[in-house]
């Protein structure tokens, strides 16, 4: 009787692959909270000279920063670091696109959330009592300090930078005057969609602590001298007018009873041609796909009362508040785009 051949084992790379994303993630935001990537932006040094300057041990500084040069992040060359470009544009903390924000906000704040993953799931809430001992707002916490909303607000500003201009040139928009970015923080958005559309004017809605950082932001943009800021919560406040309401990652953060009362709110200040343009991660029909959208929404479910959502969700949700034609574009950047326009 021939020898059976047992089938061969699939190959264990995508398993290996996901324990050493946890380490890439942790090592790069160890090197980003010790200030590798901000030292390194001024000088070239050797291990035991950053070592120094950031009070390390010798030998956790040289495997820190050869795990970095691996990643593509530092070069190496004769014992002495420097930035790769991908560090420096987006990994120092001061570079116009840093993400630097974002990463210290998911290594400060949503790398315990995720702590408690399964308790998020099995309960189907957000983990902020359990994770940090109080039940928290989630804008509260972001807020606490003016260090922690400036952080928090650069890492916002960060993504959108990815995402903000192929939003703003996803749809038509020729024949709106006035766009308002409600919870627009720090005006990318706002700003993106007033430099695609030159003849549009703009406004940033958002808290009134959040105003100074953001006209801050908005002077970098041509178009600075069109977008006005006016401080309010959406929530609460009459909208400003306007005949497009743009909406950068906001309605992902909340339940269906806040995103309904959001546009209805919209849906009776807009005028007739009016619409609300989303930007947000768009699930696959099957929500299946894509990854990091389905990571997101468990993010969103560790941390708020909100989810991602695939276009027919978001159709579903505008149809019921009195809005039709909703279309979305897949962008290939972070955020995806959704229109939809106020019913006659």
């Amino acid at each position: 009787m021939a020898d059976v051949i047992p089938p061969l084992l699939p190959d264990p790379s995508p398993v290996l692959s996901i324990i050493d994303g946890l380490r890439i993630s942790k090592a790069v935001f160890a090197a980003l909270e010790i200030g590798v990537f901000d030292l390194l932006e001024s000088e070239a040094l050797a291990a035991s000279a950053c070592a120094q300057r950031l009070h390390l041990s010798p030998d956790g500084a040289e495997r820190l920063l050869d795990a970095c040069a691996s990643l593509g992040l530092l070069s190496k060359h004769d014992g002495v670091y420097r930035n790769t470009p991908l560090a420096s544009a987006y990994l120092v903390r001061d570079s116009a696109h840093t993400l630097s924000g974002y990463m210290l906000y998911s290594n400060r704040v949503t790398w315990k959330l995720w702590g408690n993953l399964e308790e998020a799931i099995t309960e189907g809430t957000p983990r902020w009592a359990q994770t940090f001992g109080q039940q928290v707002d989630l804008f509260e916490y972001f807020f606490q300090t003016e260090n922690a909303k400036r952080t928090f607000l650069a890492g916002m500003h960060g993504m959108g930078l990815l995402s903000s201009p192929a939003v703003a040139r996803a749809f038509d928009l020729s024949a709106h005057q006035m766009v308002a970015d409600l919870g627009g923080g720090t005006g990318h958005l706002a700003a993106a969609i007033c430099e695609a559309h030159p003849h549009m004017q703009g406004i940033v809605f958002d808290l009134p602590t959040v105003i100074p950082v953001t006209e801050g932001y908005l002077r970098r943009s041509s178009a600075h001298d069109r977008i006005r800021t006016v401080g309010g919560d959406f929530f609460h406040d009459p909208l400003p007018p306007a005949d497009l309401y743009c909406l950068g990652r906001i309605l992902h953060d909340w339940g269906e009873a806040k995103i309904r009362l959001l546009l209805r709110k919209m849906r009776d200040a807009l005028p007739v041609g009016g619409a609300v343009l989303l930007a947000e991660m768009l699930l696959w029909d099957d929500k299946t796909g894509p990854t990091y959208a389905l990571l997101q929404s468990l993010n969103m479910l560790a941390c708020t009362e909100g989810k991602e959502r695939n276009l027919d969700e978001y159709r579903a949700l505008f149809e019921s508040e009195g809005f039709h034609a909703v279309e979305g574009r897949v962008t290939g950047q972070v955020l995806d785009a959704v229109l939809a326009r106020k019913a006659a």
